[in-house]
């Protein structure tokens, strides 16, 4: 008796009730039967596309190991697009037909791999159907495109602080504004995170917090209101922003800085003077673990000398707040941004992004050539980096809000350690110098620290 499989699959189960799955089984059951086959395997995929090669198939997978095997020499399927829509597994399975003696049917009766009519109509089929597949997925791109363009919430999973149709979702919102401000403060990808999960804050998936989700929120457009597709920003979005243009365009800045890209894990540093104290030759210094608990050490890249760490911060940290609850500390801070400037730049953003949407309508309706519209577009672009720059500036003129909170010292002991890393190294270069040989205990002498004009 010849030995046959069943592969059932429907490319997605609206009412999860299995029902077209169970009359597909019907039928090849009913099929076997007529023939004199007995069954000896059932496959089934339910709510997966075969249009895809990149996607598993679990039931398609483990029919195709278990026919390699040798385990069924006959095939049942309800149609060869229940099977595969990919032309080149369809070959797969002639060749067997072929070279095997495979027989795979229908059954609609539609195909027959046993003979060269039924391999003809099964190529046409196939080839047909992809061509569908394909259509289908560039109109698709074409109305998400379209919809982005005209400034509508892209289909699909919603993002953090909206609902599907844009509106915002208050406690969502919060989390957002906390995550930018937060990083504009200095703080790491990693420690926002690491907050986030300690508050008992979750994603909105109920899961953890991590850099990469951190990071993720971070360079999303959409909620500075702008429409994105494909990662092209392709106009303002019909939503309402939840941080500013500026602020994105600050946070952008910060994470295209240089040292960001050198730090590629974003570790966050675990002492004080990491990456801020210098050493004598001029490179900065890093933190080294010493012999015993909480023994660090400073050094720089070259190891010309080991400085233990602990009295170093201390005797740092107690000149810095000196200099924070000085009267004349105001006079450092560069005049803050007056709302005027800061709408004056948005408005400006905004008629630059008008000019490159009517740059791209003209050469759309090829009202100018290729040459003109890259040069045109080009300039806008330099313009608006120019825009995006002043912006940034103007976001992150107040290291963390500490240099103009009320009380600049209570706000530094209560900043994480970036932000004061961060205070630091704008108010003053620390060169850490050369211990005495033979004296005892820490020498405020050997801690240089030359405060910034």
């Amino acid at each position: 008796m010849t030995q046959a499989a069943l592969y059932l699959r429907i490319s997605l189960d609206q009412t999860g009730e299995h029902q077209a799955i169970a009359r597909q089984r019907e039928d090849g059951v009913a099929l076997a039967r007529a023939r004199g086959w007995e069954i000896v395997a059932t496959y089934e995929d339910n709510s997966i596309s075969a249009s895809d090669r990149r996607k598993d198939r679990p039931g398609y997978d483990a029919m195709c190991r278990d026919f390699a095997a040798g385990r069924f020499t006959a095939l049942i399927c309800y149609d060869l697009d229940r099977l595969t829509r990919q032309p080149r597994q369809l070959e797969d399975w002639i060749d067997a037909a072929e070279e095997r003696g495979l027989q795979l049917v229908t059954t609609n009766g539609e195909a027959d791999l046993g003979t060269d009519a039924g391999r003809l109509f099964a190529r046409i089929k196939a080839a047909v159907g992809r061509a569908e597949v394909e259509r289908k997925a560039a109109r698709q791109a074409r109305a998400a495109r379209q919809r982005a363009e005209q400034g509508r919430p892209a289909k699909g999973i919603r993002p953090t602080g909206y609902t599907i149709t844009g509106e915002i979702v208050p406690e969502e919102a919060k989390v957002i504004r906390r995550i930018f401000t937060e990083f504009l403060r200095g703080d790491t990808l990693k420690g926002i995170a690491a907050a986030l999960t300690r508050d008992g804050v979750p994603t909105r998936r109920g899961g953890k917090w991590s850099s990469s989700s951190v990071s993720s929120v971070l360079r999303n457009a959409r909620y500075a209101g702008r429409s994105i597709y494909r990662g092209q920003d392709v106009g303002p979005g019909q939503w309402p922003a939840i941080i500013t243009e500026g602020e994105f365009a600050a946070v952008a800045g910060r994470l295209a800085a240089p040292e960001r890209r050198t730090n590629k894990t974003d570790r966050a540093r675990r002492h004080l003077g990491s990456g801020v104290y210098y050493c004598e030759c001029g490179l900065h210094m890093r933190s080294s673990s010493g012999q015993g608990p909480g023994k660090n050490r400073y050094t720089c890249r070259d190891a010309h000398y080991y400085r233990t760490g602990a009295a170093i911060d201390e005797y740092v940290e107690a000149v810095v707040r000196a200099r924070l609850a000085a009267p004349d500390l105001k006079t450092l801070l560069v005049k803050p941004a007056d709302r005027t400037e800061s709408d004056r730049l948005d408005a400006q953003m905004k008629e630059l992004r008008l000019r490159a949407a009517r740059f791209d309508s003209d050469y759309d309706a090829g009202t100018i050539d290729g040459y003109r519209y890259r040069s045109a577009t080009d300039r806008v672009r330099q313009e608006m980096d120019g825009v995006a720059r002043a912006q940034a500036r103007l976001a992150a003129q107040d290291e963390g809000g500490i240099l103009t909170a009320p009380d600049p010292v209570a706000a530094y002991n209560a900043a994480p350690l970036a932000v004061r890393q961060r205070i630091i190294g704008w108010l003053a270069r620390v060169t850490v110098l050369r211990a005495q040989q033979g004296r005892r205990g820490f020498d405020p002498d050997s801690v240089r620290i030359e405060w910034n004009d």
